[in-house]
């Protein structure tokens, strides 16, 4: 595995030599985020040594190196998920390599159903903390000493500072970013309505299909982790209608500009 990690870095660094102090994550629907990124060199997955190919619609499979204002960043258009069929090592693959590229803060984003009552489609939700219900956890198996201890300590999964300067930011321009837990499922069949009532009694806000292990594998390896999700839909039961992907993708372009003030502001700050 940190011969495979090596190998895709070493790739990426021949193609830009380039030290990104942060790294973000797209999930369905935000990839419209990597056209704000400048001075930028794109990279598709297929050709970067042992990652994967998306097969999702909404996940573009590029990986972006260039800047948002002054800070040097890493973009990754589109995930892997573990309901496509990869191993949870392979999932959180991409995040170890960005990890080993020299990233210090990753920002990961993500589409949720909203669990919480409160919530509206459209919302930007601020996590500030997460429950596994995936039965998987990319840590499991001989551990890699290169990357970190065997027993991680995930009290503080999401950074505090970091989550800080994203309140910040919807402070200063006037948003009302939301705060709650997701919790992740494998998929890829949307949960039932009883589901859905057994996660709000446990204390989920949201719930998806990713995010999860990718916070596990980069606090493993001493990466600050923060998240937003985008609500694109309210969860099973909660509302007399059916669920579908392409909801997904509309409500998570309408809340495209909002999305893209929000993470470019602060991560100038960062």
């Amino acid at each position: 595995m940190y011969a495979k990690i090596m190998n895709a870095v070493n790739f990426i660094q021949s193609k830009k030599q380039f030290l990104p102090k942060v790294g973000v994550v797209l999930g369905s629907g935000l990839g419209i985020f990597g056209d704000h990124v400048k001075n930028k060199i794109e990279i598709s997955y297929q050709d970067i040594p042992h990652f994967f190919k998306t097969t999702i619609e909404g996940h573009k499979g590029k990986l972006i190196l260039g800047e948002i204002g002054d800070v040097p960043v890493v973009v990754l258009q589109g995930r892997v998920h573990f309901y496509e069929g990869h191993s949870i090592e392979e999932v959180v693959f991409p995040v170890r390599v960005l990890a080993k590229l020299g990233i210090k803060m990753l920002v990961l984003t993500n589409a949720s159903g909203g669990v919480n009552f409160s919530y509206r489609p459209g919302d930007l939700v601020l996590l500030e903390d997460h429950i596994n219900l995936t039965g998987k956890n990319p840590l499991i198996g001989p551990n890699l000493d290169e990357f970190g201890p065997r027993f991680p300590d995930m009290t503080y999964a999401y950074n505090k500072q970091m989550n800080e300067q994203f309140i910040e930011t919807a402070g200063e321009i006037n948003y009302n970013l939301k705060r709650g837990v997701y919790c992740a499922l494998t998929g890829p069949s949307y949960e039932t309505p009883a589901e859905i009532r057994m996660l709000r009694a446990i204390g989920a806000d949201m719930v998806g299909m990713s995010t999860v292990p990718e916070t596990i594998a980069a606090n493993h390896m001493g990466v600050k982790v923060a998240a937003i999700s985008c609500v694109t839909n309210m969860a099973a039961g909660l509302l007399d209608q059916k669920l579908d992907h392409e909801e997904v993708k509309m409500e998570a372009n309408k809340a495209m500009n909002i999305f893209t003030k929000l993470l470019t502001n602060t991560i100038a700050k960062l």
